[in-house]
């Protein structure tokens, strides 16, 4: 049965949104497809996606399980203890991955499991863990970043109470693309660990560089109270592919199986599950993704700092920027110059982000907003 995208949003209790392109939500927590205009040269740049693609290892690795395609993963030799795989790859135990269909599942797995306490997390920040918590009822404790647009940990610290049953953290964060020093961020999780469990998102800690780019998956493969949720969406260039994972403690992993992660490998594909495994591989085609973002990403920064705006310096692939006084609706006029951004109004004002592309991509953005 064919459902037009008004239902389709009417049926998912998302009419409050309207049926515009205002596009507020700054990662698509929403849930609205948006395949709208590629057909008439439409710009994406408001999901944050990698716009080089997977992995040409990662290409025929699927082409090669193609011949699988009518088996489930448990009768495919090649996915024997599928977890011990990727855990190898990041120096831990299959007993410490959880396989899921992208970070985006596994964070709303962890509002569902995790509903008996509060959430003491930052604001604004990528809301798909919170959002859901706060459909489920859970109290959602909501610490502004600081005037810098970096998690405020002292304030988080000083909001866990006995209430509080999780602390997130997305970092490299979204949408504000700051980071934490890793050694501040590694004292915040085991202070706050002894009274909550502390989820880490590290969807973006591929394009940072040394010494910035330390995990924090160390931690969880040890501690019963971190868990780390990390996406091959995002350097990989594989966000239609739907995979992710999560790192955390034996005893934690067991916990989580027993309720909402259970069957979550299988709701991954076998042409992506051997994707995924061959982009590890391929440390050349993620190096060239990230060589190319960043210069693409300086360029854009520069450029928006010399028509007067003050973006926020990035580490990811998404530059954040004050819009000042701007008086529309920002992503609204983008959409109809066929670009596809994010804009959000805050205390402190209306804020735009714009997702890294190609640089001819960034460079038709640059002419646009000079227009």
């Amino acid at each position: 049965m064919s459902i037009n995208r008004r239902d389709w949003l009417r049926q998912s209790s998302l009419a409050a949104l309207t049926l515009g392109f205002s596009l507020p939500s700054m990662g698509n927590e929403e849930g609205i497809t948006r395949n709208f205009g590629m057909d008439s040269g439409l710009i994406n740049l408001g999901s944050n996606e990698n716009p080089y693609g997977m992995s040409p290892k990662a290409r025929a690795a699927l082409i090669d399980m193609l011949s699988e395609h009518n088996r489930y993963q448990f009768n495919v030799k090649a996915f024997d203890d599928y977890p011990s795989k990727i855990g190898a790859y990041y120096g831990v135990g299959g007993n410490n991955i959880i396989i899921t269909a992208g970070s985006g599942d596994a964070l709303a797995q962890l509002a569902r499991h995790y509903n008996k306490g509060s959430l003491v997390t930052a604001t604004p920040t990528f809301a798909t863990l919170p959002n859901t918590a706060k459909r489920l009822g859970t109290k959602v404790i909501e610490i502004p970043l600081t005037a810098e647009k970096t998690h405020d940990l002292p304030a988080m610290l000083r909001a866990i109470d006995s209430n509080t049953q999780t602390v997130y953290i997305c970092n490299p964060a979204n949408p504000s693309s700051t980071i934490l020093s890793p050694a501040a961020l590694k004292d915040f999780c085991m202070e706050a660990s002894k009274k909550a469990t502390v989820i880490i998102d590290e969807a973006y800690i591929d394009f940072l560089n040394p010494p910035d780019n330390v995990s924090m998956i160390g931690l969880a493969a040890n501690n019963r109270n971190i868990i780390v949720v990390r996406t091959f969406s995002k350097i990989h260039g594989m966000a239609g592919m739907r995979i992710g994972f999560l790192v955390t403690h034996p005893d934690t992993m067991n916990a989580l199986d027993r309720t909402y992660f259970g069957n979550t490998q299988m709701s991954v594909s076998n042409l992506t599950l051997a994707a995924a495994l061959a982009s590890l591989k391929d440390e050349e085609h993620r190096q060239m993704c990230k060589d190319k973002n960043a210069a693409a990403r300086s360029y854009t920064i520069g450029a928006l700092q010399n028509l007067g705006y003050k973006p926020i310096n990035s580490y990811t692939n998404f530059v954040f920027f004050p819009l000042g006084n701007y008086a529309g609706n920002f992503s609204d006029d983008m959409l109809k110059k066929k670009v596809l951004i994010r804009s959000n109004t805050y205390p402190d004002g209306k804020w735009g982000r714009v997702s890294v592309g190609t640089m001819e991509e960034m460079k038709q953005f640059i002419g646009l907003m000079k227009a």
